[in-house]
């Protein structure tokens, strides 16, 4: 799917997906730096720093999983990113895909195994592949070792 325009996410928003997640599989409400989740629904906006739907995504995803919350900044960053694709037109196969395949990378990610240009090739391949290409995998399974 290509994306003729992008609809972004509110902070508000944001903030509710997380706390349906704290509500749905349990852990601490509230958040920690309310700042760096602003900035980071802010700056994907800005087409000369993230210029493509997967930079965006990805900024998304890895800011979120940074512990910008109590708890559950992991599975917020997975959801989020999950709306953020169902915002924008995503099928639910591409969305349910997502929320099954990221739970690794953004585990890794959160503990500096994995480098955000990882990241963004795993996203790249799960919303327009459906799987990861055999260089991406390459890559992983490296990281992985």
């Amino acid at each position: 799917m290509l994306v003729d325009e992008i609809l972004y996410i509110d902070i508000e928003t944001a903030i509710a997906k997380h706390d349906e997640i704290i509500q749905k599989t349990g852990g601490l409400p509230g958040i920690l730096h309310q700042g760096v989740l602003e900035s980071a629904l802010q700056h994907i906006q800005n087409d000369e720093y993230y210029p493509t739907f997967v930079d965006k995504l990805t900024h998304i995803v890895d800011q979120i999983n940074r512990q910008v919350f109590a708890d559950g900044s992991k599975r917020s960053s997975i959801t989020i990113g999950a709306y953020f694709l169902e915002i924008n037109g995503f099928d639910q196969a591409v969305v349910g895909i997502f929320m099954r395949e990221m739970e690794n990378p953004v585990l890794l990610a959160a503990q500096n195994k994995l480098h955000v240009d990882d990241l963004r090739a795993i996203i790249g391949d799960i919303i327009y592949h459906l799987e990861m290409s055999e260089e991406t995998k390459m890559r992983y399974l490296l990281i992985l070792e």
